[in-house]
């Protein structure tokens, strides 16, 4: 009986080191996991802001890329290659833009 009662003693100590063991453990990911939250909602913001300038700057852009169409519609057919070599350079510089917006997000 003394034999039974030693072991559930023992059993009931490992028990409680394992507990502590785990709870620190899980105290430390926490710790971790919080620093990790502070600095990914740090860069997020900046993303965010840097995503907005450079929003901002597409609708620039995007503003003249619909002038140089309008442009295009009522140009003489010499200066319309001109506006549409333009109007297609800025195209793509848009699209570009758009596809950092969408990797950012």
């Amino acid at each position: 009986m003394n034999d039974i009662k030693e072991n559930f003693e023992e059993l009931s100590e490992d028990i409680k080191e394992n507990l502590e063991e785990l709870s620190e453990d899980i105290e430390e990911m926490v710790e971790k996991l919080k620093v990790e939250r502070d600095e990914l909602r740090v860069k997020l913001h900046l993303a965010k802001m840097e995503a907005s300038e450079e929003w901002q700057e597409l609708e620039r852009k995007w503003s003249k890329l619909e002038g140089k169409v309008k442009k295009m519609g009522g140009a003489a057919a010499e200066s319309s290659g001109e506006i549409g070599a333009a109007a297609q350079l800025l195209g793509q510089e848009i699209k570009a833009g758009f596809k950092r917006i969408a990797k950012q997000l």
